[in-house]
């Protein structure tokens, strides 16, 4: 079934965890430019003092591994992210031992990860964390999975993502000729990839309506 979230997302309320004792972690998944970041900051809003967002990109591989590896021109791909490392740091979240946990934020100025950049307090009982691979059917990302109580997949209308990740690759320091390429080359493959995967999901979210803030 797929929710269709309204300009308010008065729906969004209804679906997040309740008050409870125990830790959750709520995943989001979806396609490059599908709104994933945008949704885990506004359920955190919604959440207060109980939400904190911890999303995949902390995990990037620096450029210097990327290169190592061959996949410098492949940036975003699977492979390169430290698959498990961020499946460890959940399963510390999920353990709920520590007074706070520090977990690597990523800089879209440098365009690299960023060690210990976020701060996740005891007082957080519901973990978002958002990023597209966390349905992949693939071993190191199913210990991903593995972590998480539920996971929502978002979509938006096709032209409007692909509209926004042209934006997005040219507000941080692409030509539009070069955003244009990676779109093709790097991108349009991931969101097949992850797409595939969508079934997987708790739930599917559309959120080619939502106006983030219209609430």
């Amino acid at each position: 079934m797929v929710i269709t979230v309204s300009p308010s997302a008065q729906e969004l309320t209804d679906l997040l965890p309740g008050p409870r004792r125990q830790r959750r972690l709520l995943g989001i998944s979806g396609a490059p430019g599908a709104s994933k970041s945008t949704l885990a900051a506004f359920l955190c809003e919604l959440l207060g003092e109980r939400g904190a967002h911890v999303p995949m990109d902390g995990f990037h591989l620096a450029d210097v591994q990327l290169v190592r590896l061959g996949l410098e021109d492949r940036k975003g791909v699977p492979g390169s992210f430290d698959a498990g490392g961020y499946a460890a740091l959940l399963a510390r979240l999920r353990g709920d031992d520590d007074e706070v946990v520090y977990a690597p934020g990523f800089d879209r100025t440098l365009e690299q990860p960023l060690a210990g950049a976020l701060a996740v307090p005891r007082s957080a009982r519901v973990v978002v964390t958002e990023g597209n691979y966390l349905l992949l059917d693939d071993p190191a990302w199913e210990r991903v999975r593995a972590q998480l109580d539920e996971v929502w997949h978002v979509h938006v209308d096709e032209e409007l993502r692909r509209e926004r990740l042209l934006a997005r690759h040219v507000e941080f320091g692409k030509t539009p000729e070069d955003a244009r390429r990676w779109l093709e080359t790097v991108d349009v493959p991931d969101a097949a990839l992850v797409e595939a995967a969508s079934d997987r999901a708790d739930r599917v979210l559309d959120l080619t309506g939502w106006v983030p803030g219209g609430q």
